[in-house]
């Protein structure tokens, strides 16, 4: 299985022609895609959220539809609908721009909740049901979201059922100065649409299914529990991390472990991704707020707190 780690190392070559000083981010989002999770970007505008995301569906060769969010789009923009066609005395059913293996959806925050919720059986299930019935949408499925944290009059927040279908929530921040040097004189920048496909579909889809194998230890297992659990304890945390986010972090950090080349998840992976995985997950209470507490210093805490495991097998393929 060799190929698989090839096919990994070109992918992120390739997005990374089009992305300057984002290395880090570039491959939590890859992650997270062979993760089979779907992704929130929550950063101000002109960042390069959209470019991350269509440099992926490019380099993957994955079928993607963009939707620029605002008040006036409804659910069935989203999961389509049926219409009946008077020559064969039948409704047929018209697909929505959900029917993709990369779903965008811009600004986010900017629809209405009837909107949003449309989103959560095709993020959770894999399939949209119109008129009582379902269909599934193409695998591999990945949605990647994005919001402005700033600017939020006229928004509507996502609540925390539709939050926890994310598996991570990152921030790509502003480049540093020799990355925006680079952008401004347009030394080195690749546009996302020009990128090359180094992978199928069905390539990305056995990848997937190869990650899901990668071995995690009981005692790493019992680290991302009472990670989890501390979440829930916390004097600064009104809503800890779910069972959901539970099984997210198993799934992210063998992805991480496989892009780290290992077969095999060992703590630091988990330590790595735990508060990409949880901090869209947790409330802060009154007393957090009134302190100036962040969520990313609650986070930083809990990981500090929590013993890490400094022994555990190791399985090579």
């Amino acid at each position: 299985m060799e190929k698989v780690y090839e096919y990994a190392a070109a992918v992120l070559a390739e997005v990374k022609r089009a992305i300057a000083g984002k290395d880090a981010c570039i491959t939590k989002a890859f992650a997270t895609i062979l993760a089979g999770g779907h992704i929130l970007i929550e950063d101000v505008p002109g960042v390069g959220k959209t470019t991350l995301a269509i440099a992926f569906s490019r380099v993957m060769g994955l079928l993607d539809h963009r939707v620029q969010f605002t008040p006036d789009v409804l659910p069935a923009d989203i999961v389509g609908f049926n219409m009946y066609q008077k020559e064969t005395g039948q409704f047929v059913y018209h697909p929505g721009t959900i029917m993709c293996n990369l779903f965008l959806a811009d600004e986010i925050n900017r629809t209405s909740p009837k909107t949003q919720s449309a989103l959560l059986e095709v993020m959770e299930e894999g399939k949209v049901t119109v008129d009582g019935v379902s269909r599934k949408v193409p695998q591999p499925f990945v949605v990647i979201a994005t919001q402005n944290p700033k600017g939020s009059a006229g928004t509507q927040l996502l609540p925390e059922s539709q939050l926890d279908r994310f598996m991570t929530c990152m921030s790509m921040g502003y480049p540093d100065l020799q990355s925006e040097m680079e952008i401004a004189q347009g030394k080195t920048m690749t546009k996302a649409e020009d990128l090359q496909p180094v992978l199928l579909p069905e390539q990305l889809w056995e990848m997937q299914q190869y990650v899901e194998q990668i071995y995690v230890h009981d005692h790493v297992a019992k680290y991302i529990v009472q990670l989890m659990e501390a979440t829930r304890k916390n004097a600064y945390i009104e809503l800890g991390v779910s069972p959901r986010g539970t099984i997210a972090c198993v799934r992210l950090a063998k992805a991480w472990a496989f892009l780290q080349g290992r077969n095999y998840v060992i703590p630091d992976d988990v330590t790595d991704i735990f508060a990409d995985v949880a901090k869209h997950r947790i409330v802060l209470n009154t007393k957090a707020r009134i302190g100036h507490v962040t969520v990313d210093a609650t986070l930083q805490e809990i990981l500090s707190d929590v013993d890490k495991p400094t022994t555990y097998k190791r399985l090579r393929g």
